[in-house]
């Protein structure tokens, strides 16, 4: 370990703040790059949209979507909880809404990931790698409950790390106990933990193996009863998670997050990488087959074939817990714990970080300043959205999220939501159908037979060419968007423009 002592200067007096400031700045760079991505217009393309907006209308998703009988509660109870009640305190509007989502959540994962660090900036290394590598950093502003689950696994993976080689004490296990239970509560996918209680028994972690397992239990009891649905939260979770997987003749007409991905090799790479750096730096770190992280990477790597989310959203934050633990370990045979090299090192890689994280490279922050929406206040969409009590359909997930965001008292309902396989089972067979056979015009024809006056469909497309879609008549509606409707007259309209 090299130290400034050996060249006293007059800025000697100084080191002894050299710790605090480097966690300040760790702690800024975490806190601001939210901010600034916001500031850039960002706004998540998928579920902070309609969980913001549900919170601003009241309604019970049942008074929001057609569903089928499996569907009877909010699959994620705690977290349209907490919104609604954020919403009463302080009239917050939707956008307010997913603000506090986006900012909320990327600020506990990462303070998840620095909280058990002596160095805190190796996380800041770890952070701009994955941006660069497989820009992991984006899923963490997505502003999305499932955050808690995994700011909540890096907690426990780091954990174990200052609690290694001993029998978990009470401490532990109530913390063990409550992220469960918090878990269950906000977020609702309470099964997925059987991936780290494995993990940890793979590594030969036995005992924690087996503490996370009763831990997880409680904590999943614990946060059932406080929905007020002890039994039927836990069981609609698994039914629920057994039709998005099951239901589905071909994985191209699945939500995208839930279809394969192609083994992420560069990260592969990158891996391998650190692996060498271990060696050739002389790190005395964990085992590979000792670490419960490395065998969640593993697990969840070849589980990514089959749904990336295993990958992305499991498999991705143990790898930097992985690579934050070992890059931790190089710093300190490297440079002292108060050493103004190390303060000036920090500083160059927060502002790497930083600028890695936020820069909008292929407008990737700022994508949705283009956006079009379609909103019931728009003079020219007078008579073309949903009447009271109406049905909107759509294939396009993203027309749920973004009508749904901009009309969230809207007397209506939407036939697709965030998850298909959760409308009807007979709606259900004509969505897929009309996906399978890429959007071809007949496919809508089951809809438009079941449709009423009060009734619309919207798609995607250019507005020079009018959707193939028979029996209706259709307005170019925003930019992009097409509104069909039932004839208003016993002849099929021209198309209005």
């Amino acid at each position: 370990m090299t130290s400034d002592t050996d060249h006293p200067s007059f800025l000697d007096p100084l080191r002894r703040y050299v710790p605090l400031a480097v966690w300040v700045v760790v702690l800024v760079v975490i806190i601001y790059i939210p901010l600034k991505i916001i500031a850039l217009g960002y706004l998540p393309g998928d579920d902070a949209l309609r969980h913001a907006a549900k919170a601003v209308s009241g309604k019970t998703w049942s008074e929001i979507l057609v569903l089928n009988p499996v569907y009877k509660m909010d699959h994620e109870f705690g977290w349209s909880w907490l919104l609604a009640h954020i919403h009463q305190w302080d009239n917050w509007d939707a956008e307010s809404l997913v603000i506090f989502s986006v900012v909320s959540m990327f600020i506990l994962v990462n303070l998840a990931g620095v909280a058990w660090l002596r160095r805190p900036e190796a996380w800041l290394a770890t952070l701009l790698a994955a941006m660069l590598l497989a820009a992991i950093p984006m899923r963490f502003t997505l502003g999305r409950p499932y955050l808690i689950t995994l700011s909540s696994l890096i907690t426990i993976l780091f954990m174990w790390r200052l609690h290694r080689g001993t029998v978990p004490r009470m401490p532990v296990l109530l913390l063990l106990v409550a992220l469960s239970a918090i878990c269950t509560f906000f977020h609702g996918a309470w099964y997925l933990w059987v991936l780290p209680i494995g993990s940890f028994f793979f590594a030969g972690e036995f005992i924690w193996s087996i503490a996370l397992g009763i831990c997880w239990v409680g904590g999943v009891v614990i946060g059932s009863l406080l929905t007020g649905h002890p039994l039927e939260y836990p069981i609609q979770a698994l039914q629920l998670a057994f039709l998005a997987v099951g239901a589905h003749d071909t994985q191209r007409t699945m939500a995208s997050e839930l279809q394969p991905f192609n083994g992420d090799t560069l990260t592969l790479v990158a891996l391998a990488a650190l692996l060498i750096l271990r060696v050739v730096m002389k790190v005395n770190s964990i085992p590979l087959w000792r670490d419960p992280a490395f065998w969640l990477a593993c697990l969840c790597w070849m589980l990514g074939f089959k749904v990336a989310r295993f990958w992305v959203d499991w498999g991705w934050p143990a790898l930097m817990v992985l690579a934050t633990w070992d890059l931790q370990l190089l710093m300190e045979n490297s440079v002292a714990v108060d050493s103004l090299k190390r303060l000036g090192l920090v500083c160059v890689l927060a502002a790497a970080t930083y600028l890695g994280v936020t820069c909008d490279f292929n407008s990737r922050w700022t994508r949705s300043l283009t956006d079009t929406f379609l909103t019931e206040d728009n003079p020219d969409l007078k008579g073309w959205m949903p009447d009271k009590g109406g049905i909107f359909y759509t294939v396009d997930m993203s027309l749920f999220y973004q009508t749904f965001y901009k009309n969230p008292h809207g007397d209506w309902r939407y036939m697709l939501g965030f998850e298909p396989t959760w409308m009807p089972k007979e709606d259900f067979k004509v969505y897929h159908s009309i996906l399978w056979n890429l959007n071809d015009g007949k496919a809508y024809e089951p809809w438009v037979k079941q449709m009423t006056q009060a009734d619309r469909v919207a798609v995607r497309g250019a507005g020079n060419g009018t959707p193939d879609v028979p029996g209706l008549e259709w307005k170019y509606g925003v930019s992009g968007i097409w509104i069909g409707r039932l004839p208003r007259t016993n002849s099929v309209a021209a198309p209005a423009k």
